[in-house]
């Protein structure tokens, strides 16, 4: 897909304020995303809320078990809102704690082994379709100055989303350490 999608960013109900900051940070960093603070809308209001700002698609993170995040995908639909995959259970740097400002939105997602099969081709495909970004691989990469996914996996083999502002290649946050996919 060329196009980005518009994507609505909200959180769960009653969301730790880690959480809402980690939102904050993606909704800087991610083209076409529009943060909504939730509050007490029900999944019916979240579909409406979605509906009214022409969103596609529409992301909620929410709290999980130790201290983890949880990031669930859904499409939006004449009936609501319907599960898209994948469920990422996610540990989360945020952007204040790289020392950058000034970010432009990611324009596109790189893989660091977009050629062979597996988790981050997979991650990556899926992340593709429902965010409507383009995937190129780090050789293929524009030189121009702009932020881009990466989608990489750190030395102890967890699958790592970053965003890095090029030309420079330096890490804008947030950084997600992703501990966890369901498919």
């Amino acid at each position: 897909m060329s196009q980005p999608r518009r994507i609505l960013l909200t959180t769960s109900r009653n969301p730790a304020p880690r959480i809402r900051t980690f939102c904050r940070d993606l909704a800087r960093v991610m083209p076409n995303i529009v943060y909504v603070n939730r509050g007490k809308m029900s999944s019916d209001d979240v579909a409406e809320k979605a509906v009214e700002n022409d969103a596609d698609g529409v992301m909620i993170s929410d709290r999980g078990q130790g201290g983890l995040g949880v990031l669930r995908l859904f499409t939006v639909t004449e009936s609501g809102l319907t599960k898209a995959s994948p469920t990422i259970h996610f540990v989360a740097k945020l952007r204040r704690e790289f020392s950058v400002s000034n970010v432009k939105s990611a324009s596109l997602i790189s893989v660091q082994e977009p050629t062979r099969p597996g988790e981050l081709a997979r991650l990556a495909e899926s992340l593709s379709g429902f965010l409507g970004l383009l995937i190129s691989s780090r050789e293929h990469e524009p030189k121009s100055a702009l932020t881009i996914m990466s989608i990489s996996r750190s030395g102890l083999g967890r699958i790592v989303v970053s965003f890095m502002a090029e030309p420079k290649h330096v890490e804008v946050g947030p950084r997600i350490t992703v501990s966890r996919l369901e498919w």
